[in-house]
């Protein structure tokens, strides 16, 4: 069990800290209302050598081990090849709750295995939370934004996945031994406005539900830390192929 603190925000303005305690997560992948709405991403992807495997039904679920979850403003990877996506996210406890982060990623190792890419990077977690009762009649409005270095990397509607119930009916259904509460869920990406992967160092990335006037915003810096060993020095980040 991992605990953190949250800020639930409520329609009126007040915050009101709450403690997390999560027992699993779960990562979805292509989980859009129309399949056809993911195509694009699986096309970006693909220009850098990651083939999702669309033999498996959508949307995909990877569990991910707690130690990837983080709210803190550095987040260590090592390699260059890194980028983040923003995406929904579900808490469910004695109620659902509703945020937003970025499931930062390993590009280079997403080539070999993307189950494992996404153990080798955090999923960087916003740490303010909406009820889902408090904006579920205005959900479809909503939008989520990313930027990367300062540009805008990514932006989308939130009408173009899953409902939050739905994707919790989906877990449900297909995984086993899914906690009854105190679980988390990240609920898939989009394609970038330029439809090709991103790199950079600064990750900024928001929920914005304009008809409330509510956002929910985090940001965060990659250092790579396997760059601080001198060059003559740094063991490869693939293991070099001997004949």
């Amino acid at each position: 069990m991992q605990k953190l603190t949250m800020n639930v925000e409520h329609t009126d303005g007040n915050i009101i800290e709450q403690s997390l305690q999560i027992s699993r997560m779960y990562n979805f992948g292509s989980a859009t209302r129309d399949p056809r709405s993911a195509v694009a991403h699986q096309e970006e992807v693909a220009k850098s050598g990651i083939h999702i495997a669309v033999d498996v039904p959508a949307p995909r679920i990877y569990p991910i081990g707690l130690h990837a979850l983080d709210t803190s403003d550095a987040v260590f990877v090592q390699s260059t090849q890194t980028s983040g996506e923003v995406e929904i996210v579900i808490y469910v406890s004695d109620k659902i709750y509703i945020g937003v982060g970025s499931d930062h990623t390993d590009r280079a190792l997403e080539t070999v295995s993307i189950p494992g890419s996404k153990q080798a990077c955090v999923n960087h977690l916003a740490t303010k939370f909406w009820l889902w009762d408090d904006i579920a009649d205005s959900w479809d409005d909503c939008i989520l934004r990313s930027w990367v270095d300062g540009r805008l990397y990514q932006e989308v509607g939130v009408d173009k996945f899953l409902s939050p119930p739905d994707v919790l009916s989906v877990l449900r259904e297909r995984v086993s031994h899914v906690p009854k509460r105190d679980f988390i869920v990240y609920c898939g990406t989009y394609v970038s406005v330029d439809k090709a992967l991103g790199f950079g160092s600064n990750w900024r990335y928001q929920l914005d539900a304009p008809k409330l006037n509510r956002q929910i915003d985090a940001q965060y810096e990659v250092i790579d830390i396997l760059r601080e060993v001198k060059d003559d020095f740094r063991v490869p980040f693939f293991n070099p192929q001997k004949s």
